[in-house]
This record gives structure tokens, sequence and C-alpha cells, in this order.
């Protein structure tokens, strides 16, 4: 076994796989495929002559030959990456046109911001806040170098960031009554939560209005606060001072959603940086 045959994207596996406690969550982590980081890890092992982790259906865990090989790992990884910036000289610098959703602006982006920052202070970003739908229509439009969207129905692009089912979300003290329609809090169209909620209502056949419209998720968030009515949203991403609402039997239960990346593609290391801020963010949760 040689230094060479190595190579440090297997070692960023073997951390990633570590940092993160699954094979998926590394995947997204690095902004590959679950399937690559298995591969990665099974080579690694291979080349090493040691089985590093244990593996169930649920996590992995470390072996002790694996617990004895963190330590090397990192300091090889690390030895590459200072070759790595001593042999290009140069920090990323430039401007990125990035665009959310707002709940991920309010609610993630300053964390994602703040360790993107840290590693590349010489790169600008103009940040455009709006609905998945518009945000999809800037990117394509070029308008946008990256967006942060709920997945489009149909459009297969993008690395996902993270999966969850959509939940109802009011005031921690809101009460339902089942002889009325369901009071609605929801963005104007197009919005995926909005599509979602009234196909789920509509195929339960269940009464509902809409209660309250806005483009602004603070405006939104207010009307929750205030009682107004209840919302579909991010449980991941949910504003403060909102819960989840969940009667049994009152309301019916919301499909997944799936919270994407798309940008220019490889190549754009400024582009990629932000992605592996992103993805890194989502495997904490």
């Amino acid at each position: 076994m040689t230094m060479d045959s190595i190579g440090p994207d297997l070692l960023r596996a073997f951390l990633a796989v570590l940092e993160t406690g699954t094979f998926t969550a590394a995947a997204r982590a690095l902004g590959t495929r679950q399937s690559t980081v298995s591969q990665q890890i099974k080579r690694l092992e291979g080349l090493t002559g040691r089985r590093l982790f244990a593996r169930d259906t649920h996590r992995v865990a470390l072996t002790v030959e694996g617990e004895s090989f963190v330590d090397p790992a990192r300091r090889i990884l690390e030895a590459y990456d200072t070759m790595d910036r001593h042999l290009t000289g140069v920090p990323l610098r430039g401007r990125l046109r990035f665009g959310a959703s707002e709940d991920f602006v309010l609610s993630a982006l300053p964390d994602v911001l703040a360790s993107f920052a840290r590693r590349h202070p010489e790169v600008d970003l103009l940040v455009t806040v709006g609905l998945s739908e518009i945000l999809y229509d800037a990117f394509d439009a070029g308008q946008l170098d990256i967006i942060l969207a709920k997945r489009r129905s149909g459009d297969p692009r993008g690395v996902t960031a993270w999966r969850e089912q959509v939940a109802w979300v009011a005031r921690p003290d809101y009460s339902l009554d089942p002889t009325v329609p369901l009071p609605l809090l929801l963005y104007p169209p197009p919005s995926v939560t909005r599509s979602l909620a009234i196909a789920t209502l509509d195929a339960a056949r269940r009464a509902w209005r809409v209660a309250f419209t806005s483009a602004s998720l603070s405006a939104l968030t207010a009307a929750a606060r205030a009682g107004v009515g209840i919302m579909p949203h991010s449980q991941r991403l949910l504003p403060a001072g909102l819960a989840r609402v969940t009667p049994e039997g009152l309301l019916p239960v919301l499909p997944e959603i799936e919270f994407i990346i798309l940008g220019p593609g490889r190549g754009e290391r400024v582009a990629e940086a932000l992605t592996r801020s992103i993805l890194h963010w989502a495997s904490l949760g």
C-alpha cells in the first residue's frame, strides 16, 4: 500500500462517514451518491487491509482498527489540503448569486454563512429570497448561480440536501374545530407546500378555506402566532413560536418534500464550496 493509492477522496469519505454516522448522510455532505461513498470505504478497507466500520441497518460505527486509523487519516488529509493550498496559492474569490426560500434564510442560513465565510472570506454572496418555483425560473434564466429549493415535480436536477415530511404548524395552544373549514395560512401560487396541502385536504375531503395569504414568511408566522389559522411548513425549518399540530383523525398526513441544491455543475469552485457548506449543515440535522 502506498499513499498515492489511497488518495484524499478516500480519506474524506472515511471521515465524513465518521462525522455523520451514515453513508447516506456522508454522501450528502460530500455532494455525491451513497453508492460512491460505499465503494470508497470498501476500496479504503481493501487498501489498508483493515475493517474500518461495523455496519448495521441504521448506523455505522468504528471498529477498533477504524479508531486507530482516525488520527493518521486526519493528519494525512491535512497534509494534502496544505499542499493543495500551497500549489494553488489562490483563495476563493468572486461573487455568487444564491437563491433560497425564506424559511431557510431565516432559520439555517446564518449557520451556513458563518461556516462559509470563515473558510472563504473573499467571496461576496448576493442572496435572493423567493418561492421555489420563482427560484427555479430565475436559475434557468441565468439570474442565479445556485439555488436551494423544494424539488419541483418532474424536475430531476439538483443534489438532495434532505427530505422530510411536511408538517401542519400553528401556535402551540392552537385548537382545531372539526365542524368548520380548516383556516389555512398559505403562500400565494406558485408554492410547493400550498399545492401539497390543498391536494392532500381535497383527497381527504376535508373542508378548508384560505384565511391568510402572504409571500412573506414573517407575515405568515405572525398570523399563525396570532391564532388566525394553521399552515403547512417544513418542521426542520420551523419558525420560532410555532409548533407541530398532530391531532389524530382531524388532519390528513402531508407528504414528504425534498430540498435540493441546484448549481452550475462541477468546476465552479465557489458554487461547489457553498454546496458543501449547505450539505454539511444538512447532514447535522
